[in-house]
């Protein structure tokens, strides 16, 4: 248990996107924390789309992101949006502004911008304390309707609060000046929506990305002229790429729906984004179940410094689980990606895809690797005639070894046409030659037109005896 941690009357956090853009790895990574903080102690996880911001909120960026959560196993015990909410904040906007805690304020952007480049100029941090502040314009509707609604910070002094991840943190309050809350009486502004909606979902761990540390200050300032009591923060570190700098699409793919369309499985993902700036106190082990990672997080044990998001050893967890699949579910994931890629169809037979899929479960990293691995089964295949040739042997030599396996494959029976049957009768004749190499490298390429691939007689199984023969011959044909 974390010693740090007031779980006291139970533990209650949120997950608060912005439908504004689709589901980013970063905010995964977030939900994923607070989901296994919430599950770790027993608590609730609650889901809240922040989406007050009309203009850029989109249903289709929504439905992105709760599927990609639900994608993920990140299911939510309550789910509300702010949308929805707009009368509540009203509520409280009303109560501010009677209790002169807050003021409406029509200084134009012109006006605000040429302040904050004189506030610049001189290095000053950059804040608006209003003229307006102590004017009461409740009766003129016509300048309420070209103004905001400002909080009236009077405080001095730090605004002091601890992190759970980060320790003691304090600002200025001075330096946040009179700060914006809301564009109009019914259209709040991020930092109050998030007060309001915390407070009246009894939010009592607030744990989001280290980029958002900046609006606490003005969240306890609201928080306090509400008389509410605060919760507890907990700042993540952000993920960063391979050059240490902010992730972002220049390092590739940054949203969940592209990992899960490249064919990344859930669980891969889950204990993956886990493992970004977490990781268990006294245990080194990487893979973990669902049910680990909840039994063994604890917040106290979040790095400070950004976590890098490093794709290789996503494809390296993403591998090994995809070897823990059963073969018939590894078959009915990848068949979405051979139908989309034309190889197969809804008549292709399972017991004979299984065979072509269990040659490659233990080669591909992502599900859509497949497509590449398998291809070669169902296509023809184009290859340098050099590709054939084994370390020192020529041209002359694989062509000879090709046509003396000819001869022994066209005596096969097809009823006897397996892996293991075939293996028994062209081992021995490979052993002949002293080095089998001199066999088997040409007879693998021949049939599969690769550097590298599965051994020939699993590739010879699934191809069938009259497609190896004709490979064997146009590989024949390539060496004249």
């Amino acid at each position: 248990m974390d010693k740090s941690v007031n779980t006291k009357g139970g533990v209650r956090v949120r997950m608060a996107p912005s439908p504004t853009g689709t589901l980013h790895v970063g905010t995964a990574r977030t939900a994923l924390f607070n989901y296994l903080f919430a599950r770790h102690h027993k608590g609730t996880y609650v889901m809240r789309i922040e989406d007050t911001d009309r203009e850029r909120s989109d249903k289709k960026l929504e439905e992105n992101i709760t599927e990609g959560l639900k994608w993920l196993g990140l299911e939510w015990d309550e789910f509300y949006r702010q949308s929805e909410r707009m009368g509540v904040y009203e509520q409280y906007l009303r109560k501010l502004l009677e209790e002169d805690k807050a003021f409406y304020c029509w200084h134009t952007k012109d006006e605000l911008q040429v302040e904050r480049e004189k506030q610049m100029k001189s290095k000053e941090a950059p804040r608006h304390i209003c003229s307006y502040r102590d004017e009461d314009i409740r009766d003129e509707k016509e300048k309420i309707k070209r103004s905001i609604i400002r909080f009236k910070n009077n405080t001095r002094g730090d605004i002091e609060f601890t992190d759970l991840v980060r320790g003691k943190v304090k600002f200025d309050a001075q330096n946040l000046g009179d700060f914006s809350i809301a564009r109009s009486i019914n259209d709040p502004l991020y930092n109050f929506a998030v007060v309001v909606d915390d407070n009246e979902m009894q939010i009592t761990h607030v744990m989001r990305g280290e980029d958002h540390i900046s609006n606490t200050p003005r969240q306890i300032l609201i928080l306090e002229a509400l008389n509410w009591e605060r919760p507890q923060y907990a700042h993540i570190p952000l993920l960063l790429g391979s050059d240490k700098s902010k992730l972002s699409k220049r390092h590739g793919a940054t949203s969940v729906s592209e990992y899960k369309d490249m064919g990344y499985l859930p669980a891969a993902m889950f204990n993956f984004l886990a493992l970004l700036g977490w990781h268990p106190k006294d245990d080194e082990k990487e893979i973990m179940n669902k049910e680990q990672i909840i039994e063994e997080f604890m917040i106290s044990d979040v790095q400070q410094s950004g976590a890098i998001f490093d794709i290789e050893k996503l494809n390296w967890m993403n591998a090994n689980y995809i070897r823990s699949l059963k073969l018939k579910e590894f078959r009915q994931l990848c068949m979405p990606y051979l139908e989309n890629a034309n190889l197969i169809d809804k008549k292709t037979d399972n017991d004979w895809l299984e065979k072509i899929l269990g040659m490659e479960q233990e080669r591909i990293k992502k599900l859509s690797d497949i497509v590449d691995a398998v291809k070669f089964i169902f296509e023809d295949i184009n290859y340098n005639s050099e590709l054939l040739i084994w370390r020192k042997s020529d041209k002359k030599d694989a062509a000879e070894q090709l046509r003396e396996l000819n001869a022994i494959i066209e005596k096969i029976d097809e009823k006897n046409w397996n892996k293991d049957e075939l293996e028994k009768i062209i081992m021995p004749h490979a052993q002949e030659k002293g080095d089998r190499g001199r066999v088997l490298w040409p007879l693998r390429v021949a049939v599969s037109g690769k550097k590298a691939s599965p051994g020939p007689f699993e590739i010879m199984e699934v191809l069938k005896k009259k497609k190896v023969l004709s490979r064997i011959d146009n590989a024949i044909k390539k060496l004249q």
